[in-house]
């Protein structure tokens, strides 16, 4: 079967959901108006609040929540077979993704741009907020960990991707002062600046000279550096330390500076690699080689597709830079249909094209199945894979393949970096807002909040424990962070139909998908925590029990709370005027 076929499905689904599922969710449901007064005028301040040009405030959510974790999931989660993937990244894109993104968005807008951690407050009581800020907490601070640690092995594998990227970031200030200072048009000099890192990383693949390899600085594979590290893992450590330093700077400037106009690049970056491999995949037509369901896998698909696909359909992390930071920028509320729903729509695009890529690089389905032998496996390869099979078929354009893999590297880094930066940012709220409520004054202050918060994802990312060895914390996370990120994106849609049931709505469109979010993924993490990762289970974790424990008890606390409020006997109310 050619890989095109899931293409053109994939379109047409996708297509249909934007044009009439979204359009009947915001008049019916989310009764969108163009009048209402959003928090970016109301509370316009030029740093936080900023009404901002729907385009390029589409190319900020969308590259803020697409980072390498619709790629990483969808690429790990074609080990069950191919259909189960694109069956859950299609219906879940359409039925679950987008009605959450939106609705968080437009829920926020209604509430002066709060974030979904203070309107639990409002809708489920006090403690139920508390309790909802300490699990985005823990989920940022492992979106912290786990970009961070993605970012500095591809640095590590691909050395001629890191002059682009950095190049990015004073074209992107530039851009930023053209544009609000002297009111010019951000489109043409962002695609100036787009060409301008793609020439960099065609030159730097070319020039060794140019490709910043810290593993070669360090004395190259195998030798001993200081404190007794190899390398390679002085390399990482060194890579972690200049992100680190990079999203402090990053998350405290206001965001027209750097945010917004770098975000706009990377929107058209995501355009530019999503139509690369789209078009290579029709020049190349390549054969699915990839089984339709594995029915030798070592581990069962339902539920763990759920939570590994994770930002490839649905993920709660989303619901944050909805309601943290898109919610302030958003000009006109009838614009939170194109940025909210159209920019889950774009995320499921990068996950099927993630899908595609994988299943037709090997030439058999031998050469597959021995890469993806185990869950385990596929883990460890899925991201190395997407790599060189969105390559290949970037190759069928005519690229060379070692410039191909450099330009695929570069979105993914730039993805990622997105995501690490805007996730930073919304820590430093959410550690403000602790700080608050618990009358820790030190804590609401910028700079002290956003220390607290990037060195303890440096921290997290640099845990020396697993197979892994240094560094591993981001690797050793990622299946906790798919299934607290399900998690969190169910009670988003929880608190969404609540507010939905106070102003006497239909809420079925977003209850639905949550009670089907919410079984499927406490099923796969009560089974996690209590026989995977307990300190009684064979090949125990005592990070991953307990970081999984504690958002699990949270988890289930709010939603007995919830619960009570949406069947009436709470009366927690919300903005009647929304």
């Amino acid at each position: 079967m050619s890989g095109i076929w899931l293409a053109v499905v994939g379109g047409i689904v996708f297509f249909l959901g934007y044009k009439y599922y979204s359009k009947f969710i915001a008049e019916k449901i989310y009764r969108l108006d163009p009048n209402y007064v959003t928090p970016a005028h109301q509370y316009k301040d030029g740093v936080d609040f900023v009404p901002t040009n729907k385009f390029v405030l589409w190319g900020h959510h969308f590259t803020s929540v697409a980072g390498a974790a619709p790629i990483v999931g969808p690429a790990i989660a074609v080990y069950w077979g191919w259909l189960p993937a694109v069956l859950w990244v299609l219906l879940g894109t359409v039925f679950a993704a987008g009605v959450h993104d939106f609705g968080t968005l437009v829920l926020s807008v209604r509430n002066k741009g709060q974030s979904i951690g203070t309107l639990a407050s409002k809708l489920i009581g006090q403690k139920a907020k508390v309790l909802f800020l300490f699990i985005i907490l823990l989920l940022v601070l492992m979106v912290n960990a786990v970009f961070a640690w993605v970012i500095a092995n591809l640095f590590i594998s691909f050395p001629a991707s890191v002059l682009s990227v950095f190049i990015q970031i004073p074209l992107a200030v530039w851009i930023g002062y053209r544009v609000y200072k002297k009111q010019g048009n951000m489109l043409l000099p962002s695609v100036v600046a787009l060409a301008v890192m793609y020439l960099a990383a065609i030159v730097a693949s070319k020039v060794p000279a140019l490709q910043i390899d810290l593993v070669r600085y360090f004395g190259g594979e195998g030798a001993t550096t200081l404190f007794g590290l190899n390398a390679t893992s002085m390399a990482f450590f060194v890579w972690i330390i200049v992100l680190m330093a990079y999203v402090y700077i990053a998350s405290t400037l206001p965001v027209w500076k750097l945010l917004q106009p770098r975000d706009y690049i990377n929107s058209h970056q995501l355009v530019v690699g999503l139509g690369l491999l789209y078009l290579g995949l029709l020049f190349t037509n390549p054969e699915i080689t990839a089984p339709v369901t594995n029915t030798s896998a070592d581990t069962s698909w339902f539920p763990l597709l759920f939570i590994t696909i994770a930002c490839g359909a649905i993920s709660g992390f989303h619901g944050l830079v909805s309601s943290g930071t898109t919610s302030k920028q958003l000009n006109n509320e009838s614009e939170a249909r194109f940025v909210g729903y159209l920019g889950s729509v774009g995320e499921g695009a990068l996950a099927l094209v993630a899908i595609i890529a994988v299943v037709t690089f090997f030439p058999t389905a031998g050469e597959f199945t021995a890469t993806y032998s185990g869950f385990a496996e596929a883990s460890n390869a899925g991201l190395g894979v997407f790599i060189q099979g969105a390559g290949q078929l970037a190759t069928g354009l005519g690229i060379p393949a070692t410039v191909a893999a450099t330009i695929v590297s570069v979105i993914v880094v730039s993805f990622a970096a997105t995501t690490l930066d805007s996730s930073v940012r919304l820590m430093r709220y959410i550690i403000a807002e602790l700080g608050t409520e618990y009358k820790i004054k030190p804590l609401t202050k910028m700079h002290v909040a956003t220390t607290v918060a990037v060195v303890s994802s440096a921290a997290l990312t640099l845990i020396p424990q697993g197979p892994k060895g240094f560094g591993s914390g981001g690797y050793l996370l990622w299946p906790l962070f798919g299934t607290s990120n399900q998690l969190l994106a169910g009670i988003s849609l929880l608190l969404v139909s609540i507010w939905l049931k106070q102003q006497g709505r239909n809420y079925l469109p977003t209850i639905i998908p949550m009670v089907f979010l919410m079984f499927m993924t406490l099923w796969a993490m009560i089974s996690q925590v209590l026989t995977e990762w307990a300190p009684w289970a064979e090949g125990s974790d005592w990070m991953l029990f307990s970081f999984g424990a504690i958002i699990l008890v949270f988890t289930l606390w709010i939603l007995i709370t919830a619960i009570s409020a949406i069947t009436g006997n709470e009366k927690n109310s919300i903005d009647k005027s929304a």
